[in-house]
């Protein structure tokens, strides 16, 4: 299984770090030229949705984010 890191960025976006690929609802791959670093848009404002274009910092979005344990999955 490919090591892939996200990260959550505070006030900014996910972080990915690692082997991944990126798909559209339609399940087809974005070309990433072989980037094993890429930044998803958290705060809906990009111009280059999924990825980042730092609109984050320019529309002052803030969600800082603390790691927590979530509740089992429902069965």
């Amino acid at each position: 299984m490919p090591n892939t890191k996200v990260t959550v960025i505070n006030n900014g976006p996910l972080r990915l770090e690692g082997e991944f690929t990126i798909c559209d609802a339609a399940s087809l791959e974005f070309g990433l030229a072989g980037r094993t670093t890429i930044s998803l848009c958290r705060c809906g404002q990009s111009q280059n949705k999924p990825f980042c274009d730092g609109s984050h910092n320019r529309t002052g979005f803030q969600s800082a984010v603390e790691a927590r344990e979530l509740p089992p999955p429902k069965k």
